[in-house]
């Protein structure tokens, strides 16, 4: 991680809420456009714009040189894809990381969508992996340790038969993208350090269909599947509380879209 640990004040949560429900928003007008026929570089146009109109500017725009405004990730490919000339198909299955920077505080939220006619198991993999992130934040409360988080989401997966990513992590997110402390997808409870208010982390499973190993494509970005089988992606960026977790990002306007479809 490139930064600090450094614990938000209620008002800088605030802050985060707010660029965090502009993802939502800019995933929800990915969402009405997502089908067959659609470049990923058009998915990615439309982010960029909607992003710039709601003054606010794309995270992953240059960041440490990536290309776009979108990471997005076809099939057996788990993040950090690369949007261009692909397109859709009926079938697919398509993460889609979004992060904006407003009022100086980041958002980051991914979704993962299903385009066309997905194979049942394949449909069952995205359930198990959105699921296993309500698990982990159902544990990131006071009290608690990172590893609970991550041991929620692996007992969870592993438990259907997935591969749970390990080179990839969530993280710390405020005045910069990435900020500690890292968030594994895997651990022992009672393990790491304790969770307190004002932490403020982006919880990101990533579960594979197959086994767990991954490697980088040849464009320096791209993440796939060893076994080139499908890989889901969901993300929420939370803060910590004392009873329960407040969930920064929302899913509701997504899901909104999708289900009018």
């Amino acid at each position: 991680m490139s930064k600090g640990l450094y614990y938000k004040t209620k008002e800088e949560i605030e802050l985060i809420r707010e660029s965090s429900l502009l993802v939502g928003k800019t995933l929800a007008e990915v969402a009405k456009v997502i089908k067959p026929g659609v470049t990923t570089l058009f998915l990615d146009k439309i982010a960029f714009e909607f992003i710039n109109d709601n003054k606010a500017i794309p995270a992953f725009l240059n960041y440490n040189g990536f290309p776009n405004s979108l990471c997005i990730s076809v099939n057996e490919a788990v993040v950090h894809g690369i949007p261009g000339k692909y397109v859709l198909k009926d079938g697919d299955i398509v993460s889609v990381d979004c992060g904006v920077v407003k009022n100086e505080f980041y958002g980051d939220s991914a979704y993962t969508f299903a385009i066309g006619e997905v194979k049942p198991e394949v449909l069952k993999l995205m359930e198990v992996t959105k699921e296993s992130l309500y698990k982990a934040i159902e544990v990131a409360v006071v009290g608690m340790r990172l590893g609970d988080i991550g041991n929620a989401v692996q007992l969870f997966s592993e438990a259907h038969g997935y591969g749970v990513v390990r080179e990839l992590v969530g993280h710390g997110i405020g005045r910069n993208l990435h900020e500690a402390p890292e968030v594994p997808n895997y651990g022992k409870r009672g393990t790491g350090m304790k969770l307190q208010e004002g932490l403020v982390i982006a919880i990101e499973p990533m579960i594979n269909l197959g086994k767990r190993n991954v490697k980088q494509e040849n464009d320096g970005w791209t993440i796939r599947t060893a076994d080139k089988l499908p890989s889901a992606h969901f993300e929420h960026t939370i803060a910590i509380g004392k009873d329960k977790a407040d969930i920064l990002s929302s899913f509701k306007e997504i899901e909104k879209v999708l289900n009018k479809n």
